[in-house]
């Protein structure tokens, strides 16, 4: 009989056209089950709800923060979703379970005038343009790390002004970019990508050495190297965070913001409203009679 992990896997690939770094999520969570699971004498096809709740106590026990028990969850979850579909399960032993309370906690942020320090920082050096294009891209626009490696040359309208996104599951969205972040990418394209390419071709807007495409461990480098001196050492994901609150501090729209961000759900939106200490006393000092 095939593998179900296998198969489910085929299936989220045929089926659902989830990405490359999803699928390999969900392969990796799922193996990690299966083997607690035969740590114990048991086998993937036969597993109920104490076993996952248990697993799940495992991994809490072990450190591992809320936020990777719920994606934990989530690909159970959908495990289980095809072993019933298949008919190799009858009953759902993830009904009505619970996440974790708390995963969805505030992402870390840092304030505007860092992200201006941030961004002034790539100078003077060959790749200099081509980073601080991709500083200022993700910032502009919210990309994930995945979208902005995997952006080509026909995605960006320099006269609209917008983006096309290919974003998780080859989902497309458009998205605004702002005028600073075009001026910085044409200035990349027209004096730094040539020298990169070196007479090569390539589809790929942001590349590395050689004209290879950038891959997301060189991505998080080069943003860990310019986060040095900051308050915080910073990822791609805190920019896009920066970028969503950054919005609604200014007042954007909720569910546009949700469109930009390509959240499929609009609770995942919604962490972005939760008030901070510090929004707290801006608004206090702003609004109180004797602020």
């Amino acid at each position: 009989m095939a593998d179900p992990v296998e198969k489910f896997l085929n299936y989220l690939t045929v089926e659902k056209g989830l990405a490359e770094n999803t699928l390999e999520s969900y392969r990796r969570d799922i193996h990690k089950f299966r083997n607690y699971l035969e740590g114990g004498g048991k086998q993937i096809t036969g597993f109920k709800r104490s076993d996952i709740t248990s697993y799940l106590n495992h991994l809490r026990d072990a450190g591992n923060q809320s936020s990777t028990l719920a994606r934990n969850i989530a690909a159970l979850r959908g495990f289980c979703r095809f072993m019933l579909l298949e008919g190799m399960m009858k009953e759902d032993p993830v009904e009505n379970l619970m996440t974790p309370k708390g995963w969805k906690r505030i992402p870390r942020i840092i304030g505007t005038d860092e992200v201006s320090t941030l961004l002034e920082k790539p100078e003077g050096k060959k790749l200099s343009l081509r980073d601080r294009a991709i500083l200022e891209t993700i910032y502009s626009s919210g990309l994930r790390a995945s979208e902005v490696i995997n952006m080509k040359m026909g995605d960006i309208n320099f006269e609209a002004g917008f983006i096309t996104v290919r974003g998780k599951g080859s989902k497309e969205r458009v998205v605004p970019i702002n005028e600073a972040a075009l001026s910085t990418i044409k200035k990349y394209i027209e004096e730094s990508r040539p020298d990169i390419l070196r007479k090569r071709n390539s589809r790929f807007l942001f590349l590395a050495k050689g004209g290879k495409p950038m891959t997301r461990q060189r991505l998080w480098q080069l943003i860990k190297k310019y986060s040095t001196g900051l308050s915080a050492n910073i990822s791609p994901h805190t920019l896009r965070h920066c970028f969503a609150s950054h919005l609604l501090d200014g007042g954007a729209d909720l569910r546009a913001l949700q469109k930009m961000l390509g959240h499929t759900d609009i609770s995942s939106t919604q962490i972005y409203t939760r008030v901070t200490p510090e929004r707290l006393r801006k608004i206090h000092k702003e609004h109180h009679p004797r602020g």
